[in-house]
């Protein structure tokens, strides 16, 4: 394949997001479409739309590049894969179909099984963020990018967490006592990756659950932002893993040892 350049196809695709984002709050107030997958998961016009709007953009910008989206088959069944996009169109669904605000829409490039660059529009809360290299994360306010520090605000004798669930299981829980974790907060979709990307929280413990496309974007924005996200041994995240299913993930930023 020949050498593309990250930083521009990311940029490129900034407003594609915006627009996307955009589209998807007007079709929610017109009414959603919904339907029930075969996983029993829900899934509507909207994710569909956006689906459409987002992989026509980066098939134009990377025709040679595979693309893995949740809302289609295309490309599951290939082997071996190590340079691909994984598409998330709307992570968070069940928020996206009941007017609430987390969900995102979600694209990470994947290199040589490795995340090298994401896109994250939360458009219901209006933030929009990207990465396309070490130290190159960045949230779009008001027309300008500003670089995105995971370590500020950080307190040592308040550390927050966010998690899936109140509901917190044993094996996590015994996770935030060796971290040191005094609260947290729940908190759906892979806004989770940007609040701590952004220094608003400090980490994030899940057991094995959910594909490789709810946090291909969000686990490259979180370490171009100084971050770390690795399984419970500290071992780190490949993708293109069987049936893309994603291990344990712990997400930390740089100042929790």
């Amino acid at each position: 394949m020949n050498k593309i350049n990250i930083k521009e196809i990311v940029e490129e695709l900034i407003n594609t997001f915006l627009k996307a984002g955009q589209i998807s709050l007007e079709l929610r107030n017109k009414g959603l479409k919904k339907e029930i997958k075969s996983d029993n998961t829900p899934v509507s016009n909207g994710d569909l739309e956006v689906n459409r709007i987002i992989t026509e953009k980066i098939i134009k910008l990377t025709p040679a590049i595979p693309i893995i989206s949740e809302e289609t088959s295309e490309n599951k069944t290939k082997k071996n894969l190590e340079d691909f996009w994984l598409i998330d169109p709307i992570d968070g669904t069940s928020d996206y179909i009941n007017n609430l605000e987390e969900f995102t829409i979600n694209a990470g490039l994947i290199m040589n099984r490795k995340p090298v660059a994401g896109l994250i529009n939360a458009p219901a809360k209006k933030r929009m963020f990207y990465s396309y290299g070490e130290n190159l994360a960045f949230e779009l306010i008001n027309g300008n990018s500003i670089k995105l520090d995971n370590s500020k605000n950080f307190d040592k004798n308040e550390i927050k967490f966010v998690s899936y669930s109140n509901n917190i299981k044993p094996e996590i829980d015994n996770i935030y006592k060796k971290l040191n974790v005094k609260k947290f907060v729940r908190m759906k979709s892979s806004l989770k990756f940007c609040v701590i990307a952004a220094g608003e929280y400090d980490g994030y413990v899940a057991e094995p659950r959910a594909c490789e496309w709810d946090i291909a974007a969000g686990h490259a924005i979180l370490e171009h932002s100084g971050g770390n996200v690795s399984d419970f041994n500290g071992n780190e995240i490949l993708y293109g893993k069987k049936d893309f299913k994603n291990p344990s993930l712990i997400l930390k930023s740089k100042n929790i040892l």
